[in-house]
Order: structure tokens, then C-alpha cells, then sequence
């Protein structure tokens, strides 16, 4: 699970809106903190932390596009926006792997979920007995074939 969320760089995060609708949204800063914890930073969410804020549950979808599996988290978030712990989170987002542009400037809060299920995710593809090699290189040739329509190389 910990490799899965690493290896991809987007996940999508649902809270409960205040009039008890759902929130989606996409996050490209989810980074595992420890083996009961996943985190994300805030640069552009002030929905998600205003959810989370008057409501903690949260769900974090993270999927591997190609090989079509994944992980669902489910748990509490936790807000941070200063303080001694917001900078030890920060620095998670100041370097490394998972760095963010000018991290001091443009991070508003650090998102810490404190996970209490997780269940994995796996596409209906698999059903028909296909193997997962079979699964990503058919989703790989289709975004090959995206790109390539995309930068006009068709």
C-alpha cells in the first residue's frame, strides 16, 4: 500500500460539503507519514479543509491508472496551519521526493488522515480472467495513443 501511494502522484479525496453533499477532489501531494497515516498539503483547497475542519471523516482514492488497482483509505483528517507540527510537516513538502515549489509560500495547510480502514481497489477488467500485465499494457497503448493525438504526433 505505502508503494502504491508513492508511486503515484495524484489521489482523489472526498469530504462531506456543509450541506451534507459529497466534495471530491484531486490531490498530487498524498505521501504517506507512517504506517497509520497518510498526509497532503494544501495549495489550492480551502473547500476540503473547511470540510474537514466541521467534518474529519475523509476517503483517499489512490489508483494506478495503467494496472487499474488501488487503495481505498478511509480515516480522520486532521488541519494544520502552524505551529511547531505544521513546520515538521512542512519540511516533508520543503525537499525530496514529494517537494513543492516554494513550499513555504504557496502550502496553506497540511492535511494528516489517520487511517482506519483500508481495502484495496480492483477494476471489474479483471473479471474476465485477463492478467495484470494484459490490463496495463492495453491501458498503456491507449494513453500512448492519447499522448501522441494530443502533441499532434498522429
Amino acid at each position: 500500500m505505502k508503494q502504491a501511494v508513492e508511486d503515484q502522484r495524484l489521489a482523489f479525496v472526498a469530504t462531506v460539503d456543509a450541506d451534507g453533499t459529497p466534495n471530491l477532489s484531486p490531490k498530487g501531494t498524498i505521501t504517506v507519514l507512517d504506517d497509520d497515516h497518510l498526509m497532503f498539503a494544501d495549495l489550492a483547497s480551502p473547500g476540503t479543509v473547511a470540510n474537514l475542519r466541521r467534518h474529519p471523516g475523509v476517503e483517499v482514492n489512490v489508483v494506478d491508472v495503467l494496472a487499474r488497482k488501488g487503495f481505498r483509505f478511509k480515516g480522520r483528517g486532521a488541519v494544520y496551519d502552524e505551529g511547531e507540527r505544521f513546520e515538521e510537516l512542512l519540511a516533508v513538502y520543503a525537499s525530496g521526493p514529494r517537494a513543492v515549489d516554494r513550499a513555504r509560500e504557496r502550502i496553506h495547510h497540511i492535511v494528516v488522515i489517520e487511517l482506519e480502514r483500508c481495502l484495496p481497489l480492483v477494476s471489474p477488467a479483471y473479471d474476465s480472467g485477463a492478467t495484470e500485465a494484459e490490463i496495463s499494457e492495453r491501458w498503456e497503448a491507449y494513453f500512448t495513443r492519447l499522448w501522441a493525438e494530443r502533441s499532434g504526433r498522429t
